[in-house]
């Protein structure tokens, strides 16, 4: 059929039914792959569409055919064909390697090696020396049980100052957040350290957090971190600042320290009262999008955001008008760390991902990282799994309200503003240290 003229007429002029045809291939279990032959994905991100619900079957998530792209226009092209060989190798193709490994000859480069069949046998024998503290009361300071605040001061005129240290030995997750090729410490870090030390105050709601100065963190020691709470104001606001230094400018005096933030505390929850339940999953009417997180991800390491393991959390994202609907899932490395946060940073930064889908074309190609947080109320705590529903807050803004895998409400903000970063800025923020 596909020898004669009127095949292809038809072909231009009528459907092709591509996706009724990948549907029933799967369905009928006829392919175990799709593989596109073509310059770029486009037909592949077609695919994954077309397979979604096959792949939401009783199988599980991830369960159906495999789906391999070629080529790639943003990868060289020898790299991106081997990938694609190497990818239907490890699924059970049947790959002829001869040509690429050099012959058969044994003394070949690339000649086959006989390895065990049983699973390697490892032993490590290097010693884990945990990361040493002391008792904070015994210093006459009170003990704050947070992973990035371990001590808080009551000053004797008033308010309260909460003290911590950060290093890339100590969180090493962090490592995973680079910007513009240095590792940022994420506004979502900031945002936790503030809410915790609101509820040690008394205070149910963070009303204000707007960063001032990125925090830099090198391989090269860590670094100290001061929150600051003052007494509350006539209206009972109380204004917080967070501030940073390099440990090694312990006794430079109060020059060294950076300030990174300033916002407001309250007492009094929000309107919101206790947050949106989510419990209908994914919501009635909305469009899954986003197939392929591999190439939306890739997308954002061109713009400059390479987020490593720990932060990429995003697993299914919906559309339903002018609402995203995104569900997020810590790795199972970092879950055993969820209770001693209120929200784990990485979790609430990668929910944080999914705003570049309702933003215009021009913020989606700047590098662009949250600035001004306002209205946050923590409702829960442990989650390592959170749905997410994400909408416009102005023009430049987005409010977020966060749930559990149960639909429970964790955490609300009303506003999340968003501002382009330049490699200049950071490159001055290192300076300064």
């Amino acid at each position: 059929e596909v020898c004669q003229p009127e095949y292809w007429v038809r072909h231009v002029r009528q459907a092709v039914l591509f996706g009724p045809g990948v549907e029933w291939l799967a369905e009928h279990g006829q392919v175990t792959r799709f593989v596109e032959l073509g310059p770029d994905g486009v037909l592949t991100a077609m695919t994954h569409n077309c397979l979604a619900h096959h792949n939401e079957s009783e199988d599980g998530p991830g369960a159906g055919p495999d789906v391999i792209a070629s080529l790639r226009r943003d990868q060289p092209e020898v790299k991106a064909v081997l990938t694609c060989l190497a990818r239907q190798f490890t699924t059970g193709a049947s790959i002829d390697w001869t040509p690429q490994l050099g012959g058969s000859d044994s003394n070949a480069l690339g000649a086959h090696l006989a390895l065990p069949t049983y699973a390697f046998q490892r032993q490590r024998f290097w010693l884990d020396a945990p990361h040493h503290t002391v008792d904070a009361t015994d210093l006459g300071l009170e003990t704050v049980e947070h992973p990035l605040l371990g001590a808080a001061i009551p000053l004797a005129e008033g308010g309260r100052v909460f003290t911590g240290r950060v290093s890339l030995r100590t969180h090493p997750w962090l490592v995973d957040h680079q910007v513009l090729k240095t590792v940022l410490v994420p506004g979502t870090v900031l945002v936790e350290m503030v809410v915790r030390a609101a509820d040690r105050v008394g205070c149910g709601r963070m009303d204000e957090l707007a960063l001032e100065a990125p925090l830099i963190l090198t391989e090269e020691g860590g670094v100290q971190l001061q929150i600051v709470v003052e007494e509350p104001d006539e209206s009972g606001v109380r204004p917080v600042a967070v501030y940073s230094r390099p440990e090694d400018q312990e006794f430079a005096g109060d020059a060294g320290w950076v300030r990174h933030a300033t916002g407001s505390l309250v007492a009094e929850g929000s309107a919101a009262g206790d947050g949106v339940v989510l419990e209908q999953w994914p919501p009635v009417g909305a469009e899954p999008v986003v197939a392929d997180l591999d190439a939306f991800y890739e997308r954002f390491s061109e713009r400059g955001f390479d987020y490593g393991p720990a932060f990429r959390g995003l697993e299914a994202v919906w559309r339903r008008g002018e609402e995203v609907f995104a569900e997020v899932r810590l790795p199972r490395e970092r879950v055993g760390e969820v209770e001693r946060f209120g929200v784990h940073p990485a979790l609430l930064d990668a929910a944080v991902h999914a705003v570049a889908l309702i933003a215009s074309e021009e913020d989606q190609e700047a590098a662009r990282i949250p600035f001004a947080w306002s209205g946050v109320r923590l409702h829960a705590s442990g989650a390592s799994v959170v749905r997410v529903r994400l909408t416009r807050a102005g023009s430049d803004a987005v409010a977020l309200e966060v749930a559990d895998a149960a639909g429970q409400p964790v955490v609300s903000i009303e506003s999340l503003a968003l501002r382009p970063i330049s490699a200049e800025q950071l490159q001055a923020a290192q300076t300064s240290r």
